[in-house]
């Protein structure tokens, strides 16, 4: 039987990423409330953030029953600059705020992964439940403030860690991109492997036809 393997994430740029890689997969999205459970863990630092977040919404897709017997796959990024933990910014001032900050410097994008094996023993399923972090350090142009008005105008940089993407508009303002690329984009391939390949399961198992 193929394993069926479901994206816990609305996030157009992962599943892009996966269907670009040729891995065929479900989504699913979940409801937590990714606030409240920062602040229930206590967490602080932005690579613990993304990890328990991730593990979060894995597991609330997981216990749905239209992931019953899939490999479900929960992912969150989480941006640092200064030590300081930026997610989404949602608002354009804080948007823009956090763009003319990181101008001309760098920061790390920290992204959490966590898989959970749904399936039963009958079809090949091995209980595994586990993660880890993919990171990288993203170096920005010295954009201008007419640059930044105008790419926080577009409302792409409000709806993702770090106000900024390496797959779309943003993409324009990234000089350069140093340790895991995909995981800028919000997944690592290179972890996802390893984490399937715990639960048995190969990612050429995955794989869709070409057209």
């Amino acid at each position: 039987m193929t394993p069926r393997l479901v994206l816990a994430s609305r996030s157009p740029a992962r599943t892009k990423l996966l269907a670009d890689a040729g891995i065929g997969h479900d989504r699913l999205v979940s409801d937590v409330d990714e606030d409240a459970v920062v602040r229930e863990r206590g967490v602080t630092g932005a690579e613990e953030t993304a990890m328990v977040l991730a593990r979060a919404k894995a597991e609330a897709v997981a216990a749905l029953p239209e992931a019953a017997g899939a490999l479900v796959l929960g992912c969150d990024s989480v941006f640092a600059l200064d030590g300081e933990v930026h997610g989404k910014p949602l608002d354009p001032a804080v948007a823009t705020a956090r763009i003319r900050a990181m101008r001309g410097r760098s920061g790390v994008l920290h992204t959490g992964h966590w898989l959970v094996d749904t399936r039963g023993p009958a079809a090949g399923g091995t209980g595994f439940a586990g993660g880890a972090p993919a990171s990288a350090e993203v170096f920005f142009a010295p954009m201008s403030d007419d640059e930044v008005a105008a790419y926080v105008a577009t409302g792409e940089p409000l709806h993702v860690a770090g106000s900024f993407t390496i797959d779309s508009l943003g993409a324009s303002f990234v000089e350069r991109v140093e340790g895991d690329v995909h995981a800028v984009v919000g997944l690592s391939l290179a972890v996802l492997r390893r984490l399937l390949a715990e639960a048995g399961v190969g990612v050429p198992e995955l794989w869709t036809p070409r057209p």
